[in-house]
């Protein structure tokens, strides 16, 4: 086989690949259960201004800790009741789903990113570079996840837009560690060696043979992410340090219903599922993904 055939044959494999991978998800069924949450979550997030919901800031002092419309005293207007301040339930759980999401969706890309570049560049180059890099990794991964955000969070104060700076900062050395361990592999393979000797430059290795072969372990990676972000957004504001109010997130609406907790159960028993459901659902596709990609590993 000549070293052209050689340099792009991965290329060829990602057909068959593609439809090998939806083969296994199909049979998978703490997969599809995974999927099917998620996009549950996704299409309540997108659809959350047509629902026809109250305002989730909208205050109404004659209906505080109304119930939930099952309950004695419900009413079908709350579906799922009222905290506190007679805000509704149900609209403040949807629209905190738009915000949850975004954050940590938008931290996951900027971390992925950032990360995959900065592992890719140490595992291909090596020496020097490799060592700065993976010292700065090591460096940040001493110090708990959760007391940097806290730390970071501190200094820029508290927002929307540092609330993903901080998840993203806190979270790129994940995808870095990993990918560059596949790099360092896949810089000695025949085909990226065949592509240097044809004169193939750098960024159309990097781009055209390196990315490719780690993009299915990028997305296996980039879901656990979701999930792990979701949960740091949650306990970011509920220490009071995440968006600031009146924006509704799960992690504020189980703050502000903790000292209810014993009266009104409702107001943090429905955020509290809200997360548990979507960090399950986005952990269970996690394992499905990660066993396609050790399937795609070992062909």
């Amino acid at each position: 086989m000549s070293a052209e055939v050689q340099a792009t044959a991965p290329a060829r494999k990602q057909g068959r690949n593609k439809w090998r991978a939806l083969r296994i998800l199909a049979r998978n069924t703490q997969g599809i259960i995974g999927l099917v949450l998620v996009l549950i979550v996704l299409v309540t997030a997108i659809s959350a201004p047509y629902l026809g919901l109250p305002s989730p800031t909208r205050q109404s002092l004659l209906e505080t800790f109304v119930p939930p419309m099952w309950a004695d005293g419900g009413s079908a207007k709350h579906v799922l009741g009222t905290d506190h301040l007679g805000r509704d339930v149900l609209s403040r759980i949807v629209w905190g789903t738009r915000i949850s999401i975004f954050v940590a969706l938008g931290a996951a890309v900027a971390a992925a990113l950032f990360g995959v570049v900065m592992g890719v560049v140490a595992g291909y180059y090596g020496g020097r570079v490799d060592t700065l890099i993976m010292r700065v990794v090591d460096v940040q991964l001493a110090f708990p996840l959760l007391l940097l955000s806290l730390a970071v969070i501190a200094v820029l104060g508290p927002s929307l837009t540092n609330l993903i700076i901080v998840m993203a900062i806190t979270s790129w050395v994940t995808y870095a560690r990993l990918i560059r361990g596949i790099s360092l592999s896949l810089r000695q393979r025949e085909f990226v060696q065949a592509s240097i000797a044809l004169g193939a430059g750098d960024i159309r290795v990097l781009f055209r043979h390196m990315l490719p072969n780690v993009f299915p372990t990028i997305v296996a990676v980039f879901t656990f992410e979701v999930a792990r972000n979701l949960l740091i957004e949650a306990a970011l504001s509920f220490l009071g340090l995440g968006v600031p109010p009146p924006t509704p997130t799960w992690g504020r609406m189980l703050a502000d219903g903790r000292n209810y907790m014993l009266i009104a159960q409702w107001v943090i028993t429905f955020p509290g599922l809200a997360i548990m459901t979507t960090v399950l659902g986005i952990n269970m596709l996690g394992d499905a993904i990660r066993d396609i990609v050790d399937v795609k590993l070992k062909a």
